[in-house]
């Protein structure tokens, strides 16, 4: 069995009842384009790279246009704290744990509120991330530890002081604000109605996302079996080598924490265990996992910005380009052939990537797109 993917054979979908209920009657596209600063984000289709790779057509839903935020999490960051504010209208403080930009996400969005912010980032978080949240007005708490070690310190401290935990990873016993932010992330594909969702059938064949703790990812999947069921196109979940813990899930049946170091350029990916919320769909919908190498991601940031021809360029992070950097993998090394062939992937082939961050980390990505050649 390879080690770097899994094919899976999703037949039903299955979802927590709570996360049923909370998607099924969810309002956030309308929550969103009520906004006096809302305007859907681009949808780039990029035909001289499709003739590179042979395929039909290369689409990038470019979500570095959110909100001047610089990424996609704010969408399920502020849906669930207007909700939240609905219910608890007192509720003062917010708080999370984040690699980065669903915490600047979060203290966005209470700043939005007159509301307060504290967020808990992993020890390897960059300097850079950190002021980003700061910049919302946030107060930034640096862990000693892990993803997985940050969220458990955040529910202990949000336990202890009576904050409102705002987190879009999902346990037992925590599932009504993960699935509120889920919710919020189906935005993302409802502005894709006019173009690529329309009809009864999508005029896309492959979804390739990425997967940190599963959230997108599962949204996506709730979106298009419940719009197109048989009709939904395949789904590949793409994550960091070091930080496996979807594949990993996959392969032993079961919600597991990643054997990786979590050491990563694609820090928004860094997350070990896969939510709980999010599981149910992953098994319902996705097609394939698979994990990559850093260098792949380092390969699809310099493609995309350095585009071909009339190609626009688009600025896309270590995780916003992760989609992309998974399929450069599956088409150039040898060890996916199982996975292309279970795809189908052909000429004729149509591909929706998701760039869920641009620049993020400014230092890094100038690091990346400076050395055109090489690691």
């Amino acid at each position: 069995m390879n080690s770097s993917f899994y094919i899976n054979k999703p037949h039903k979908i299955i979802v927590n009842s709570i996360t049923n209920s909370i998607l099924e009657q969810n309002d956030a596209y309308s929550y969103h384009t009520s906004l006096h600063n809302y305007k859907p984000t681009p949808l780039i289709h990029l035909p001289n790279l499709s003739q590179k790779y042979h395929v039909g057509n290369i689409y990038i839903k470019d979500e570095s246009f959110r909100f001047g935020l610089n990424a996609f999490k704010v969408l399920g960051a502020s849906y669930a704290v207007n909700c939240i504010l609905k219910e608890i209208p007192k509720a003062e403080t917010f708080c999370t744990a984040t690699d980065g930009n669903h915490g600047r996400a979060v203290a966005w969005s209470a700043k939005k509120f007159g509301k307060k912010a504290i967020v808990f980032v992993p020890k390897t978080t960059t300097e850079e991330r950190i002021k980003a949240i700061q910049k919302e007005g946030a107060t930034v708490i640096k862990v000693d530890g892990n993803y997985d070690y940050t969220c458990e310190t955040v529910k202990n401290e949000s336990s202890k002081n009576n904050w409102v935990l705002i987190q879009d990873t999902a346990w037992k016993n925590y599932v009504e604000i993960p699935s509120l932010i889920m919710a919020g992330y189906l935005t993302l594909f409802k502005e894709m109605e006019n173009s690529l969702h329309t009809s009864a059938k999508p005029k896309i064949d492959i979804l390739i996302i990425q997967a940190g703790v599963g959230s997108l990812a599962g949204a996506a999947i709730y979106y298009y079996l419940k719009k197109y069921k048989k009709n939904s196109p395949e789904i590949v979940v793409v994550e960091p080598k070091e930080a496996d813990g979807v594949l990993r899930s996959f392969k032993r049946n079961k919600i597991s924490t990643s054997n990786g170091n979590s050491c990563t350029i694609m820090a928004g990916l860094n997350c070990e265990t896969p939510s709980y919320s999010a599981w149910d769909l992953l098994k319902s919908g996705v097609n394939v996992s698979i994990r990559i190498d850093d260098i792949y991601a380092k390969q699809a940031i310099r493609e995309l910005y350095y585009p071909i021809g009339s190609d626009p360029k688009i600025i896309a992070g270590e995780s916003g380009a992760a989609g992309f950097a998974g399929f450069i993998s599956v088409m150039q090394n040898k060890s996916y052939e199982l996975v292309r062939k279970e795809l189908n992937i052909n000429e004729n082939t149509n591909i929706l990537f998701i760039n869920t961050e641009g620049d993020t980390d400014k230092n890094s990505f100038n690091r990346i797109i400076n050395k055109k050649n090489g690691d």
